[in-house]
């Protein structure tokens, strides 16, 4: 469904991604790990449109994708729930739910119930402003609104990240379900090794800007990759 080939990203006269080769396929999901700083969440950025990527290509089901904005690169099926959520905290959480409805046709504008069924606390809280919700919350309703998109990818930027416990547990049998419904490839970028490892059937371990280790589950013990994203 995705692949990267001689990726490359600067910001100003700094190289911080150094010719990135990715693939992540349709029902599985790619996990990309490393410390802080190695550029997982820039190599999101510039797959996404979010950064225009410097050189190399990026291919999504077939089809070899030009340096397109953001809003063009959805519209093909990419989906992001970005690092820090973004949601738009005066707006509702319906409202929050409907700006995805700019990627669709006016025929599709509509939540599908089966948001609601993946996360029952949106439909409770569908009225409250986006503000107002935990950050756990937040995630469920940044997640429910990248999937109305419909994408044929879906990129996860630190969905743990500050969340309590059990909204973890919540979200990962959400991106299993996700996984085995077997309708997208899904790429996650990850710090918390053991949601991460759990998850993933593919990995892509990063340091300063480069892939240093890829492979599958099978490919990859729990002790090799543990020791390749520890200082």
């Amino acid at each position: 469904m995705l692949k990267t080939r001689d990726l490359t990203l600067h910001y100003g006269h700094s190289r911080i991604l150094n010719g990135i080769d990715l693939q992540a396929s349709t029902g599985e999901i790619t996990c990309v790990m490393g410390m802080n700083g190695v550029g997982k969440t820039s190599l999101i950025r510039a797959i996404c449109g979010r950064h225009p990527r410097s050189g190399g290509e990026v291919e999504l089901d077939g089809e070899t994708l030009g340096v397109l904005p953001a809003h063009a690169l959805a519209q093909k099926g990419m989906a992001l729930v970005p690092q820090g959520r973004e949601i738009f905290p005066l707006l509702t959480v319906r409202e929050n739910m409907e700006t995805a409805f700019a990627c669709l046709s006016k025929g599709e504008h509509e939540v599908p119930e089966a948001m609601f069924e993946l996360f029952p606390v949106l439909k409770e809280m569908q009225n409250r402003r986006g503000g107002d919700l935990s950050g756990g919350q937040q995630q469920q309703l940044a997640i429910a609104r990248a999937l109305i998109t419909r994408p044929k990818l879906l990129l996860l930027d630190e969905p743990t990240e500050g969340i309590q416990p059990n909204i973890i547990q919540q979200i990962g049998e959400v991106i299993k379900m996700l996984r085995d419904e077997g309708k997208m490839a899904i790429v996650l970028v990850e710090q918390y090794f053991d949601f991460a490892y759990t998850l993933a059937d593919r990995f892509f371990v990063m340091r300063r800007g480069e892939v240093t280790m890829s492979g599958t589950k099978d490919d990859l013990s729990r002790e090799v990759l543990l020791e390749s994203v520890s200082v």
